[in-house]
């Protein structure tokens, strides 16, 4: 189960810039991966050393360079230095609670977004917090582990033909964003699933109790609601905004992208509003349940009571009762007892109490 609300352990009141990273660590040593290109050629290359990136800062290519690991506060202010990333936008690369968001700084632009993939076989989200710094003529973006939804990105990063390779910057910039939302897709599919699953356990199996199991689904559906939501005014900012950094051909993707996001966050209410649904309906069948015990009890306790009533009578120690002497006076008991029953039942099943 993830976690809704994390504890930020970075220390408060430090001077503004002041990079302290403030998350969980997943890797023991940072990763960096560079990616220069293009129209002509491709070259990709893994660095162990953050001074390897510095000869990149002002290719005519375009570089991708991407870090995997934000709890080396060395390597991002050295970085951030080199390419001259405001320290404001350092400190939130290091700072991995932040909201999706878009600062624009005149020379460069920071995209904060989150990238979510399901785990194979669950519903539960994994979630990370991608930064992106967008440059003119290159492309920073910082991970907090390995392991992305990029994967298809390189492979069309190594392929002559096509807009990827003829495109600057921003181009990239989108179409990472694009690959970040296309896996929005992907587990809002998985709770889709889910959630016809759990829709047929309701309406069919109402003797189980699938609350617990709806509880799952709404925590782990707030992660992707949490990712989607702001991440539309991110996209809307960006594809309006008059940075020279945008072109305004890539302007056009980016609002494409702003409607699949649009599209997504649609597709998240839906699913809110059908977990709501079946959590009425389960506890509405609970509700069910439980008056068809009562019920029953009720049928057995209104039995019971005259019967009571004539044994508790009969039970009296009184010297003067007539019926005690009588021969056929315990048959005759019994008789009455059977009687009553039979017309209580039958009282009851005309009226279909059971």
């Amino acid at each position: 189960m993830s976690s809704l609300f994390q504890r930020v352990t970075k220390p408060i009141a430090q001077s503004p810039g002041t990079i302290q990273f403030a998350g969980k660590r997943h890797v023991d040593h940072v990763g960096i991966q560079i990616i220069d290109y293009d129209r002509d050629q491709v070259d990709i290359r893994h660095v162990t050393d953050v001074a390897e990136c510095f000869g990149y800062r002002d290719t005519p290519t375009v570089t991708w360079i991407n870090v995997d690991g934000v709890h080396d506060e060395q390597v991002i202010r050295v970085l951030g230095e080199r390419f001259g990333v405001h320290p404001l936008a350092l400190e939130d690369v290091a700072n991995t609670h932040q909201r999706p968001k878009l600062e624009d700084y005149d020379d460069h632009l920071f995209v904060v977004c989150r990238m979510l993939r399901a785990e194979p076989g669950t519903t539960r989200v994994l979630s990370e917090q991608l930064s992106l710094v967008l440059g003119r003529g290159f492309l920073l973006s910082f991970q907090e582990r390995p392991g992305d939804v990029f994967d298809p990105v390189r492979e069309r990063l190594q392929r002559p033909q096509g807009r990827l390779r003829n495109g600057g910057a921003d181009y990239l910039t989108y179409v990472l964003l694009d690959a970040v939302i296309d896996h929005y897709f992907v587990v809002a599919e998985t709770f889709g699933e889910a959630i016809e699953d759990l829709e047929t356990l309701v309406l069919t199996d109402t003797a189980k109790d699938p609350l617990n199991t709806l509880h799952g689904l709404k925590r782990e559906l707030v992660q992707l609601r949490r990712a989607v939501s702001p991440l539309r005014d991110v996209l809307t900012g960006m594809g309006r905004n008059e940075s020279p950094l945008v072109d305004s051909s890539t302007s056009t993707f980016l609002r494409d992208a702003h409607d699949h996001a649009v599209q997504v966050n649609d597709t998240v209410e839906s699913f809110r509003d059908m977990l709501t649904s079946l959590q009425d309906l389960a506890m509405a069948n609970m509700s069910n349940r439980m008056n068809d015990v009562m019920k029953v009890l009720t049928v057995f306790a209104s039995i019971f009571v005259p019967l009571t009533f004539v044994a508790g009578v009969y039970g009296m120690n009184f010297e003067h009762m007539p019926e005690l002497g009588w021969r056929w006076a315990y048959p005759a008991f019994w008789g009455v007892i059977l009687a009553m029953t039979s017309a209580m039942l039958a009282y009851f099943r005309r009226k279909k109490w059971f």
